[in-house]
């Protein structure tokens, strides 16, 4: 399965987000625990550039399940990271960063690419757990390959 979704820069579009890749990962088998681990981190990075990104109205969602994997790109393309002031007070540290922090918790690789001439790419790599009447997990793996 892949999907690539162009949304709106703005907090609207992370419920669209999340149903779509919620149904198509619930459609496919995969355990109730381990979508609601991806939709958390992917809502994270969606947060992020909706808050973050310069110069973009739009942002795009890729995504891939592939070799029982689900491998995510959520892409900005601004003008990358506004400089972070100096932290003066460590009790200012609260809210920043805590994103990056739950991303990494649920997801087996989290990297973030970023560069001023091509914006902000979060990429999510989580391997996936199937509820037991999956069908997906008796396919036969070149059979897989060929739907896709």
């Amino acid at each position: 399965m892949r999907f690539s979704l162009a949304l709106p820069r703005e907090a609207l579009s992370i419920p669209v987000i999340r149903r779509v890749l919620g149904e198509a990962l619930r459609g496919l088998g995969v355990a109730e625990d381990c979508v609601a681990d991806i939709l958390v981190a992917t809502s994270e990075a969606c947060t992020n550039v909706i808050q973050h990104a310069r110069g973009t109205r739009e942002f795009e969602v890729a995504g891939r399940v592939d070799d029982g994997l689900c491998l995510l790109k959520i892409m900005d393309l601004g003008r990358g990271p506004r400089r972070t002031p100096a932290v003066t007070d460590p009790s200012d540290l609260a809210e920043s960063g805590r994103g990056i922090r739950i991303m990494r918790a649920l997801v087996d690789e989290l990297i973030i690419d970023s560069a001023s001439e091509r914006g902000t790419v979060v990429h999510l790599e989580k391997r996936l757990t199937w509820r037991d009447e999956a069908l997906i997990r008796d396919l036969d793996e070149p059979l897989v390959h060929s739907a896709g």
